[in-house]
């Protein structure tokens, strides 16, 4: 099925570059790849190749987590194809839970279901942190474990988004050991999402292989995927040594490398910045690129830049193979500008040589495809409204239920509301089902149904406060995948993508909106986006498609840089507020939201910082002031 990556324009020409010179800002070398299948691969043949050329037993460290999925599949796929056997490997895990919790919701679950359940691995050489030891006797069995992994042959390490490693926090010392830890707030809070989001339930401690360890290790591979783990990517790669990123020690590590796909090294200098490390291709949207970098670093707007400005953050190449740097800014002044629009379908009956959308067909039909119940007034809420009030046929489909987002007392608020205004009772029944869930399995179905009409009536809600018709044009498409009742989801299968050009083929759309969200791979965002490109890649040769063009929108945390965006739209300080009060309709998500992330504001904040960012940015460049600005990429 079709994997979404951006289309390449312009960039850094690797092909001839020394290795010294591409990694000359990298203190531990980056191997980008198209994506983590790619990467996992490749990582695979190593692997496979240290295994197949050992002698005796191979010890091979694994890490934790959603990570390293891929590559377990990977080696499950070589060992079932004859490719390597494991029957003399000795298996070390990282981490896990003390005391560990369900087995569902232990660390090492997906190690073994993904991976070692698979495999000809003799069960006396899998090692897993003594977990059920009792406490009198933890502190021995982890120096026994210590002992056991030290030197390991090659350790496949994912990285936390603080810089942690397995539960190596920050401030962990370097000469530390495998030991038991107390984990901080802020990690039980990113692990909670395996326990239902529910922080209470979320262990308080963890034993972790140590610094120490893991740097006695012969072979060191470190793995990150999707955009969420750019920052600390640029960080462990580029940055100093500093205990508040743990990771950061294994610069000191002789034998290391990066495997990362494009989006989580996209913060990297020679993605950043590539004219500083080699020379590139410069096309119109990648000198658009270069000179939003420039203005950011001189504090100027594009029509102030000089010559001096180019020459003196190494911009000269682009001087000398583009135009003068009075052309130049002139030709990035007029193209960013032709990316603001306030007709996002088009404006009938004019010249739109130099605007983002054609003017023909008015109006026009159009599917936004919101991956949860909420994402579609969060992200693009603005110019939904204006599509809406501009005559056009918006469709929006919701492609899961988002049920699992909603917290048991939402449902008995909602089952109280019902009873006291007398048309049912059933708050004793739906209490006693609360009552028996049991942890780390998925959720009585009854009660996925009441969550999930929940997240419905509230989209319902939403999309009639700006006037869409949520009888007609309102689409809950519940994908398969979704409803496993769990934090874990299924994979995406053709039902999932049957479903989607079932509805594609009834509305035939000349515009479909997209997450363009890279973060995580595994994540329901990128699976919900895969499947739509995978139904359009069925259809291709429809002839509505001839006509139909896709556009990319971003979540409540990122944004697109300017040096991609296709379509500007700016808001008033009105549609900001109608906005915000869509938002509103979303309640289940407000306040006590399940899932936030490490950002602690509710999502209209994060939306409405976000687009008044951008229009900030526009505004500094030396375009027009808005109050916010809501942006997008074309994928075709």
């Amino acid at each position: 099925m079709k994997k979404f990556s951006l289309p390449k324009d312009g960039g850094l020409i690797e092909a001839g570059l020394p290795k010294g010179i591409l990694h000359s800002y990298e203190r531990i070398p980056a191997q980008i790849f198209e994506d983590e299948d790619v990467a996992s691969a490749d990582l695979a043949d190593e692997i496979i190749r240290a295994i197949n050329g050992s002698y005796g037993t191979f010890r091979l460290g694994m890490t934790t987590g959603t990570s390293p999925v891929t590559l377990y599949r990977e080696l499950v796929r070589r060992h079932k194809a004859g490719d390597v056997s494991f029957a003399d490997v000795e298996i070390f895990s990282i981490d896990e839970y003390y005391p560990a919790p369900a087995p569902s919701q232990s660390r090492n679950a997906r190690l073994y279901e993904e991976f070692i359940s698979q495999i000809d691995v003799k069960p006396g050489n899998v090692h897993i942190p003594r977990h059920d030891e009792p406490r009198e006797s933890v502190t021995e069995a982890n120096a026994t474990f210590d002992k056991m992994a030290k030197g390991m042959d090659f350790l496949v390490l994912g990285v936390g988004e603080k810089g942690q490693l397995g539960f190596n926090e920050a401030g962990s010392s370097e000469k530390s050991r495998t030991r038991t830890v107390l984990l901080s707030y802020n990690s039980r809070k990113r692990q909670s999402q395996n326990f239902n989001g529910n922080i209470d339930e979320t262990p308080r401690t963890a034993i972790t292989m140590g610094l120490a360890t893991m740097l006695t290790a012969k072979r060191i591979a470190m793995i990150a995927w999707g955009e969420d783990k750019a920052e600390i990517v640029r960080k462990v790669v580029e940055g100093s040594i500093t205990s508040e990123c743990p990771a950061s020690y294994l610069q000191k590590h002789e034998n290391i490398s990066f495997y990362v796909d494009e989006n989580s090294a996209s913060l990297l200098t020679r993605n950043v910045a590539p004219w500083l490390v080699g020379p590139c291709e410069w096309t119109p949207k990648f000198v658009r690129k270069a000179v939003v970098w420039l203005c950011e670093q001189v504090h100027k707007p594009i029509l102030k830049l000089t010559q001096g400005d180019y020459l003196s953050n190494g911009l000269g190449e682009l001087l000398e193979q583009i135009d003068s740097y009075d052309q130049i800014n002139i030709k990035v002044f007029n193209d960013l500008q032709h990316t603001i629009s306030g007709w996002p379908g088009g404006k009938p009956n004019a010249d739109d040589s130099t605007r983002p959308v054609p003017s023909s067909p008015f109006p026009k039909r159009v599917v936004v495809f919101s991956p949860h119940p909420d994402d579609d007034v969060i992200s693009m809420g603005g110019t939904f409204i204006r599509l809406v009030e501009q005559g056009h046929d918006v469709h929006v489909a919701y492609e899961t239920s988002g049920n699992v987002a909603v917290h048991d007392d939402v449902v008995l608020q909602h089952m109280d509301a019902v009873r006291e205004l007398g048309f049912e009772d059933r708050f004793d029944e739906v209490r006693q089902i609360i009552a028996s869930k049991k942890a780390g399995e998925p959720e009585p179905r009854a009660l996925l149904e009441l969550k999930g009409a929940i997240r419905r009536s509230e989209a319902k809600a939403a999309v009639r406060s700006f006037g869409l018709n949520d009888e007609t044009n309102a689409h809950f498409l519940n994908l398969p995948f979704y409803e496993t009742g769990g934090i874990k989801k299924g994979e995406r299968t053709q039902k999932d993508i049957d479903i989607i050009i079932d509805l594609l083929q009834q509305v035939q759309p000349h515009q479909i909106y997209l997450a363009g969200d890279l973060a995580d791979p595994h994540g329901t965002h990128r699976v919900c986006t895969e499947a739509v490109l995978e139904a359009l890649n069925q259809l291709d040769g429809a002839a509505w498609l001839a006509d139909c063009h896709v556009w990319l929108y971003r979540g409540a945390w990122m944004e697109w840089e300017l040096g991609k965006v296709d379509m500007a739209v700016p808001l008033s300080p009105d549609e900001v507020i109608k906005k915000r009060h869509a938002i509103y309709r979303h309640l289940s998500q407000k306040d006590i939201v399940p899932f936030p992330g490490e950002d602690p504001r509710e999502f209209w904040q994060r939306a409405e910082e976000r687009t008044q960012n951008t229009a900030n940015m526009y505004d500094k460049l030396g375009m027009a002031e808005y109050q916010a600005i809501e942006v997008f990429v074309k994928l075709f």
